[in-house]
């Protein structure tokens, strides 16, 4: 009777956690980001000079209201549109933890500087895209960075 009770307890779970399954593949089809999340689009690095690397990498994120892709400590995230929109860069932490954040002087971009005197350069190479609105703004933004070893 224990044994009998016990499959059907453990078919009760399987059927139930296949139903939370297709209801939430209906949510987010393929291809779909969950509110709050970002993926990277596309990276392309090039290290051909000394001593020099240059990256470029298109990230996407599915914000909530009043939000808009960005980067914080060195990764895409969903940041206060406000901070793009000032381009107060470094508002947003693009920095790792122990670097230091500076605008550029056009204010096109921002430097993280290491202690060690490493520096990244970098800046907006596009435009911010929306799309899809609902559930949440689909925002993608593009950037290009520069590290120099001195």
């Amino acid at each position: 009777m224990q044994l009998l009770k016990a499959l059907w307890a453990l078919a009760g779970a399987a059927i139930c956690c296949f139903l939370i399954f297709v209801i939430h593949s209906q949510f987010l089809k393929e291809g779909q980001l969950a509110a709050g999340t970002c993926e990277i689009v596309t990276l392309d690095r090039d290290s051909s000079q000394p001593r020099r690397t240059i990256a470029r990498q298109t990230a996407r994120c599915a914000c909530k209201k009043g939000q808009i892709a960005g980067t914080t400590r060195a990764r895409p995230a969903c940041v206060d549109a406000r901070i793009i929109k000032t381009k107060q860069w470094c508002e947003m932490l693009p920095c790792l933890e122990g670097e230091g954040c500076d605008l550029l002087i056009n204010k096109s971009g921002w430097t993280c500087t290491q202690p060690g005197g490493r520096i990244k350069t970098t800046t907006r190479t596009q435009k911010i895209r929306f799309c899809n609105p609902a559930p949440a703004q689909l925002s993608s933004l593009s950037y290009l960075t520069l590290m120099e070893s001195q």
